[in-house]
């Protein structure tokens, strides 16, 4: 059997809302078997489980709420939960918006790592993809369809000289989430920042937890961690959008132009075709379902 994992213990954290610009505090706790991820808007005592049905905005980033309380940003920590292999856990918020911390996933995963992991009495349980599953606009189209293991493939395509068809696919069952996507940041152009602003959004935004590119390059001093960074934060961004299933993926992902919006869609569709999905439980480890166990993310 293959075990499901929570937190060994609570752990906390605090940092900036990237588009709220408000500081806010962070609280990760374990969780029972098949409790699954679950926030909770600490200053209004609202309970939030990361679920599809709960996402209630997709500009700029992903946001899920209920009963009129929203948290925004849950995708870089979802990411961080999903690439870790957790599957239950309680996640306390002080306010609007999961902090940005550094702009990628690796904070969250240095995080969970110094909590521990803990195993647990039940069987892992995967959602298995069945037929493909695709949602087309325009020229932006996103799939999932039945593979061995977990895989997302993205093509990043801007009109800007560094980010002109670029294309990374990455097998979870041989590749290292931590190494290969846990340290990819956000990214926007200085041309939008003022907009954006004005607009009550990327209020947080600095080149502390953004690569930002003027019309030619990356602004950033440090420049990028990744020579293909903005692809690979797409890749995690997906990861943690598709994290709102429910339960974690075996099949093969493939966005091209994708954002948040059409990732929902594309877990609402799946969702509401029972013919496109199977639950299982973890009942033994086989090579290509490793993605899912979260035993390769410290390699």
């Amino acid at each position: 059997m293959i075990p499901q994992r929570t937190l060994n213990h609570s752990i906390r954290c605090s940092g900036i809302g990237l588009h709220s610009g408000k500081k806010i505090e962070l609280i990760l706790h374990p969780a029972d078997e098949d409790a699954g991820i679950t926030f909770s808007r600490s200053d209004l005592e609202t309970i939030i489980p990361a679920k599809a049905e709960n996402v209630t905005d997709t500009r700029l980033c992903t946001t899920i709420g209920r009963d009129g309380a929203n948290i925004s940003t849950v995708e870089h920590l979802l990411s961080a939960l999903a690439g870790l292999g957790i599957d239950n856990a309680y996640i306390e918020v002080s306010g609007p918006e999961v902090p940005v911390m550094d702009g990628s996933s690796a904070p969250f995963v240095f995080l969970i790592q110094c909590a521990g992991i803990r195993e647990q009495s039940r069987a892992k349980k995967v959602m298995r993809i069945l037929k493909k599953v695709e949602i087309e606009e325009g020229d932006k189209r996103c799939s999932l369809h039945p593979a061995a293991g977990f895989k997302i493939s993205y093509l990043l395509d801007y009109d800007h000289p560094m980010l002109r068809e670029r294309k990374v696919s990455i097998d979870f069952s041989r590749q290292a989430y931590t190494r290969e996507v846990s340290r990819a940041r956000t990214f926007g152009f200085l041309h939008e920042i003022e907009s954006l602003q004005k607009a009550g959004l990327a209020l947080g935004g600095s080149l502390e937890n953004a690569i930002v590119l003027d019309q030619y390059r990356v602004v950033n001093e440090t420049g990028l961690r990744y020579d293909d960074e903005c692809v690979r934060h797409k890749i995690l961004d997906t990861l943690g959008d598709l994290s709102l299933a429910g339960l974690p993926i075996i099949g093969a992902f493939e966005g091209e132009r994708t954002g948040h919006e059409m990732n929902h869609k594309l877990v609402t569709a799946l969702l509401a075709d029972p013919a496109a999905w199977r639950i299982e439980e973890l009942k033994a480890e086989k090579s290509a379902d490793k993605a899912v166990t979260g035993q390769l993310a410290h390699q």
